[in-house]
């Protein structure tokens, strides 16, 4: 289907210009796997995380940074000089919340205070379908059993973090994935900016296809889209 349906699986297309991409959140899970899709495209990154050295890469394209999310002078530092940036950071398990509650929200705050100081305009967050006004959308189990009970501090902070993104004035992107899956990319997933059902699951490779992609693409730009397959 075309962009213009709000609806769309991924296609092939052609990318333009190589871009100096920042990574937030880039030693595991969808982070690591951005970093190495928006390489495999040509980008130059900049990996940021408390531990970047555990990525198993070395590329002259790619620098790595140590840094921590929560700490406002170093996301500012790393922010500079680039054309996007993908918030990718994420707490290390369930009890994390309970003791950062805004740990989305705080370190969001910190990175578009950063690219308004250094006029970089490209935001690429990485949310959950179900949060804001996707939840009717969810599924029953993910209603009852995720985002009202033993996910609600995420989807909470989730929330806030969205919020912060869409009056921010970037040129944002909310990614919302449903249920992440490991594994190789399918090639072929469903992306849609409407607020209906999308499939269950989708791989981290597929989700940061998109995340890559929305970097690069005006398709996208001020909506938060709905990612399964």
């Amino acid at each position: 289907m075309g962009a213009t349906s709000g609806r769309e699986c991924r296609r092939h297309r052609v990318y333009g210009a190589p871009m100096k991409i920042l990574v937030l959140g880039a030693s595991r899970g969808t982070g690591a796997i951005c970093v190495k899709s928006a390489l495999a495209k040509g980008h130059s990154v900049t990996a940021f995380s408390r531990t970047p050295a555990k990525l198993d890469v070395t590329l002259p394209a790619l620098t790595m940074v140590a840094g921590d999310f929560h700490d406002a002078a170093s996301v500012r530092s790393a922010v500079a000089g680039h054309d996007a940036v993908i918030i990718c950071a994420s707490p290390n398990s369930l009890g994390a919340i309970k003791e950062t509650p805004d740990y989305f929200s705080r370190g969001t705050k910190h990175c578009i205070d950063a690219m308004k100081e250094h006029g970089v305009k490209r935001l690429v967050v990485l949310s959950a379908h179900g949060v804001g006004e996707s939840k009717p959308a969810a599924s029953w189990f993910q209603r009852t059993f995720l985002i009202a009970a033993l996910l609600k501090g995420f989807f909470r902070d989730h929330d806030v973090q969205e919020r912060m993104t869409r009056e921010s004035g970037l040129d944002f992107v909310i990614a919302r994935p449903t249920r992440l899956t490991n594994g190789n990319a399918k090639g072929k997933y469903v992306r849609t900016a409407e607020l209906i059902s999308v499939p269950a699951t989708i791989s981290r490779a597929d989700v940061a296809d998109f995340m890559v992609e929305a970097c690069e693409s005006t398709t996208f730009v001020g909506k938060a889209v709905q990612l399964g397959g």
